[in-house]
């Protein structure tokens, strides 16, 4: 019998919900007995949330003290928030579940667990509800219902949030954090160290919105180390344009700049060293790929405590600030690149190539479950 699964996520709150949607899709579609439908949520309020949703990517670039503001109150206040979308998306997401008639619903954006789970209590209808977090630490009270059948997290940290919101710890499962296929290296794409002999290769990035101090991190890469260094902009053009304008013309063939790319797994693979910001999407990948990082900032609210997350386990290290670049990467470097090394070590050991089997495996053994019981209760 096909099971039909009903995804609600998000294709412009960053690039992150899209991202752990597109993994699990991977695998979901390996089962011709499973139907997968993805919704963007805020499109299910029309063109008013669909605007509200679009708006994120304005906002954390040019004003991360207004995101901030946004965050802090959608963490007050999740009840509102709640009530507010719920609003927005009833008669949309009803006739969704009417058209699909979906066995599973699966929400990996925070926005639509409360405000979807609200609707099914007042309607009375019944299907098992999961939420799976894209988050690291600093998860939003909006993650954590207690309605919800499961709550799937990718980390302890985000899980003891959740327990701290009052989840009970019974209804969260601890798996990981989903990435896709093609970020881990095969049998014949082995990561070979940095040892000094050639240019170090550099890799600059910082999710899809592209936003941070790439021009200064690049300048800085440059004039003090014999590197390569390839920046990736993401959807920000202007950024893009400022930047070609800026290193093109005074470095040449030493620097490739580029928008966004589907392809960013080619890029990691092959870099010696990639700047990041605290995005947790962006950072899994780097990792799962397989590449060290070097943490040049973070979102404030969710990703703030990311990047002391990834210097705890030795997945990469912070830099605080661009006065530091040159005294990070020399420190990496000396000793032949001990440093560096450990780091990549750490990743091997960390990463967990199966994350989306076992998230999907999970799903269908509680609804598995769940059907059973209800026929024995019948």
């Amino acid at each position: 019998m096909i099971k039909k699964v009903l995804i609600i996520s998000s294709d412009n709150t960053g690039h992150g919900h899209k991202s752990i949607t597109e993994s699990l899709n991977e695998k979901f579609n390996q089962d011709t007995d499973i139907e997968v439908s993805v919704i963007d949520g805020f499109s299910l309020g029309g063109n008013f949330l669909m605007k509200i949703g679009k708006a994120y990517g304005p906002i954390t670039r040019m004003s991360e003290n207004l995101w901030e503001m946004v965050f802090n109150f959608s963490a007050k206040n999740p009840e509102l928030i709640n009530s507010f979308i719920e609003l927005q998306i009833t008669k949309n997401f009803l006739k969704v579940l009417n058209d699909i008639k979906p066995d599973i619903i699966l929400s990996v954006h925070p926005n639509f667990n409360g405000s979807i789970l609200n609707i099914l209590e007042k309607q009375n209808i019944k299907i098992p509800f999961f939420v799976l977090i894209a988050d690291l630490v600093n998860i939003s009270p909006l993650w954590a219902d207690k309605r919800a059948d499961y709550t799937i997290s990718p980390t302890i940290e985000a899980r003891d949030k959740c327990i701290c919101y009052g989840l009970p710890a019974e209804k969260i499962k601890v798996l990981g954090f989903p990435v896709r296929s093609r970020f881990f290296r095969g049998s014949t794409n082995k990561k070979i160290s940095y040892s000094g002999g050639g240019p170090l290769k550099c890799l600059i990035m910082s999710g899809g919105e592209g936003s941070g101090n790439m021009l200064n991190i690049a300048e800085i890469l440059l004039n003090d180390f014999d590197c390569h260094v390839k920046i990736v902009a993401g959807r920000n053009k202007k950024l893009k344009s400022i930047l070609e304008e800026s290193l093109l013309n005074k470095y040449g063939n030493k620097v490739e700049i580029f928008g966004f790319t589907e392809n960013i797994q080619d890029l990691m693979f092959e870099s010696d060293i990639a700047f990041t910001r605290g995005s947790p999407n962006v950072m899994f990948e780097a990792i799962s790929s397989n590449t060290p990082i070097i943490i040049t900032g973070a979102l404030p609210g969710q990703e703030e405590d990311n990047p002391n997350f990834a210097e705890k386990l030795n997945l990469g290290v912070i830099c605080e600030g661009t006065s530091e670049i040159k005294l990070t990467i020399s420190q990496l470097l000396e000793n032949d690149a001990e440093k560096l090394k450990a780091i990549i070590d750490c990743q091997k050991n960390y990463i967990k190539p199966h994350v989306a089997e076992e998230i999907i495996e999970f799903l269908l053994n509680v609804e598995n479950l769940s059907e059973r019981k209800s026929r024995q209760l019948a």
